[in-house]
């Protein structure tokens, strides 16, 4: 079992020629989405309303295979981002949310958890976060994706004290070059990534969009060409070359206690092949409006 920790929401997305449309998301439920139509069974732990939009966010949810954690609190009102697009398709976003899980327990122990964005940084939920992955952990395969949100941290400093305390607990960090960029301005962002690499994960996958992504583990790294031909926009495409990464590590077996083991000892040819994976589901993503990951099929 894959558990997905973080926030769902509702993308209001604002074209540049006025046009309005909603679309379940969030990036640890579009990952969990994504990972869904992989063939693999997610478990999320989220909060949600039961208005409208949070009606949306459940049908979207259980269409693509995810389960939800049960006996974590309702919010109030479901969580917006407003992502407003510019005419090459990339996205800014305005943000209405609230993440307070309460406490996040899992009936059984996941082979692999996944956990980041929102939800790792924003109280009092981030708390909850950190506390499941502390006990959690040790039994298990944890990746994780920072997906810096600046409007919605408190301050830089506090940020990079979360990601201090969270990054010994992770096996696999993706992260993008804008996300490095912003959390540690004075530094190279490729520098910044082989910082991350010594605090203990076994992989730190850069991804740079229509570059591609960098992966640097303790054994060298590698380049992987980014596969888009024709972009829409770019909401929900971090979280699905996420998805796909996750998905070709339980694949391969690197999930749980062992196979975070066997994931430090692992050459580059292996993550050559996770994230050329990884690489397609985004691919897809960006080819159509919205976080709409692709289904197994259509890889």
């Amino acid at each position: 079992m894959v558990l997905v920790i973080g926030e769902s929401l509702v993308d209001i997305v604002e074209r540049s020629d006025g046009s309005r449309s909603e679309h379940p998301g969030g990036s640890p439920a579009n990952v969990a989405v994504g990972l869904g139509r992989l063939g693999v069974t997610p478990v999320l732990a989220t909060s949600l309303a039961t208005d409208d939009l949070g009606a949306l966010v459940r049908m979207h949810l259980a269409e693509s295979g995810v389960r939800l954690m049960p006996g974590l609190k309702q919010l109030e009102r479901t969580s917006t981002a407003v992502a407003t697009l510019a005419d090459d398709g990339s996205a800014t976003y305005e943000f209405d949310i609230v993440w307070d899980p309460g406490r996040i327990w899992a009936e059984e122990v996941p082979d692999i958890i996944h956990t980041g964005s929102i939800a790792a940084f924003l109280d009092p939920g981030a708390d909850e976060v950190e506390d499941a992955l502390r006990r959690l952990a040790p039994m298990c395969t944890v990746t994780f994706d920072p997906n810096v949100r600046p409007s919605l941290l408190p301050s830089r400093a506090e940020a990079l004290d979360r990601m201090e305390s969270l990054l010994p607990l992770c096996d696999v960090v993706k992260v993008s070059d804008e996300d490095l960029a912003w959390l540690e301005p004075h530094s190279d962002p490729a520098d910044t990534a082989r910082s991350w690499l010594a605090a203990g994960p076994a992989a730190v996958v850069m991804t740079m969009g229509p570059r591609g992504a960098r992966t640097y583990t303790h054994r060298g790294s590698i380049a992987s060409r980014a596969l888009a031909d024709h972009v829409v926009d770019t909401v929900g495409a971090g979280d699905a070359f996420m998805s796909g990464l996750i998905a070709a590590l339980k694949d391969d077996g690197l999930d749980g206690v062992v196979g975070s083991t066997r994931l430090h000892a692992a050459d580059l040819s292996l993550w050559r092949e996770v994230t050329d994976l990884a690489s397609r589901c985004s691919a897809f993503v960006v080819a159509r409006a919205g976080a709409q990951p692709p289904w197994e099929h259509e890889l």
